[in-house]
């Protein structure tokens, strides 16, 4: 039997970084076995409805390269059948009408079931402890509780990942699997993706949104890289994985029982990663939308090559190269030496072409201290990008405005 799975957003804002991790591994558990890999999307709580956010679950999904297959199912279409059912429900005597919503009959003195393939053991639930629930709400529409089954159902799912939230509804939705004669599929809840100051990560504690991810400048191969080991690993605890690599290695023994924290610094070592395999023309178009200071596509392109083992974010670009287009000020209490910049002036060329070291030598100075002189002079900080080739980036006379600045604020004689 071919694997099916399925992503079931709801268009009610931005997509969330534990919805992605969703989306990769139900993708990966269908694509492993050449299966299918379906996209819904769950638009039936329309005053929650965020306008435009339909699109942009299409648009994020296409952005991680994981496409659907089929057309995908969009729930505020198939009221009626949803209405069919809760009415099939009512006959059969397991749900009753309730001032126009209509209610599930919990059964009493029941244990309800099922084993749960990620967390790989039986979750069970007395029937006692279960609260009736809402089927379908006055105004028509279903809840989560009617139109979860439904859709899984006719859309021939086999395997089901959601978040570990919806556990403890899950012996509502096997009783409704069971009292519409549909065949269960094998669910399973990944654990809950926790946030580095303590408890489950939401949007109330921060920035858990892949679109405010992507627009802070990581990219979205190492965005993904980085989710998808968020409470999974391979048997040889490999770190890096493009989606296809990943789809090859995928296991659902390979899920892990502890809670994954949010590490940011992990994250951002995986974005280094992935910038420093980008080629300077592949980098220069994709810090372009980052860039606000003066640099043209051709100065961009120049400075790549000098920033790109500094570079984290694409964002951090202009931070990084601001002193590229501004002269900037000296830092205060900074180790400069006077002799050192006037020497830089006198042998400007011998410096442009890698050929002062002998002379620096030649005066009796350490190498290091006279470029320390020299970067906190032309870029303002002791920590810069090669500075020969920085300053042959703002050319000979910018660097000699600069060395001559820096004596004047030094207040050189």
């Amino acid at each position: 039997m071919s694997i099916r799975t399925r992503f079931a957003p709801s268009p009610t804002g931005s997509m969330h970084i534990g919805s992605l991790r969703t989306a990769a591994y139900a993708y990966a558990l269908a694509k492993h076995s050449g299966g299918q890999f379906l996209l819904r999307i769950e638009d039936t709580d329309q005053k929650r409805e965020v306008k435009g956010a339909t699109q942009k679950i299409y648009d994020v999904l296409q952005k991680f390269d994981l496409g659907w297959d089929e057309k995908p199912v969009v729930q505020s279409q198939r009221l009626k059948i949803y209405q069919d059912a809760a009415q099939r429900l009512i006959q059969s005597g397991h749900a009753v009408s309730d001032q126009g919503a209509i209610r599930l009959k919990i059964p009493p003195r029941e244990t309800i079931s099922f084993h749960d393939f990620v967390l790989d053991h039986d979750v069970s639930w007395k029937s006692d402890d279960i609260p009736p629930a809402v089927l379908l709400k006055s105004d028509g529409f279903p809840t989560y509780h009617l139109a979860m089954p439904v859709d899984d159902h006719d859309m021939g799912i086999t395997h089901v990942i959601r978040t570990v939230e919806w556990l403890p509804s899950t012996p509502i939705h096997i009783l409704v699997f069971k009292y519409l004669n549909y065949e269960l599929p094998q669910i399973g809840h990944p654990s809950a993706i926790l946030d580095p100051a303590g408890g489950k990560l939401s949007k109330r504690k921060g920035n858990v949104s892949v679109e405010q991810f992507l627009a802070r400048g990581y990219l979205p191969e190492a965005l993904l890289n980085f989710v998808i080991l968020l409470g999974w690993a391979p048997k040889d605890n490999r770190e890096l994985f493009t989606l296809e690599q990943f789809v090859s290695t995928f296991d659902i023994k390979g899920f892990q029982k502890s809670n994954p924290i949010f590490n940011t610094q992990k994250l951002d070592w995986f974005n280094g990663h992935y910038i420093r395999q980008k080629s300077d023309t592949e980098l220069t178009h994709l810090v372009k939308p980052y860039v606000k200071n003066k640099l043209s596509s051709t100065q961009i392109t120049q400075v790549i090559p000098l920033i790109k083992d500094r570079l984290i974010k694409l964002s951090d670009f202009d931070q990084l190269t601001q002193f590229f287009v501004s002269r900037p000020a000296i830092p205060p209490n900074a180790s400069v030496s006077p002799t050192h910049l006037k020497f830089a002036i006198v042998n400007i060329d011998a410096i442009l072409n890698n050929e002062i070291v002998d002379k620096i030598k030649s005066q009796g100075w350490k190498v290091g201290d006279f470029f320390m002189s020299l970067r906190i002079a032309v870029c303002g900080s002791k920590f810069t990008p090669p500075i020969t080739e920085t300053m042959l980036v703002l050319g000979k006379e910018e660097s000699l405005k600069r060395l001559n600045s820096a004596i004047g604020k030094l207040k050189i004689d």
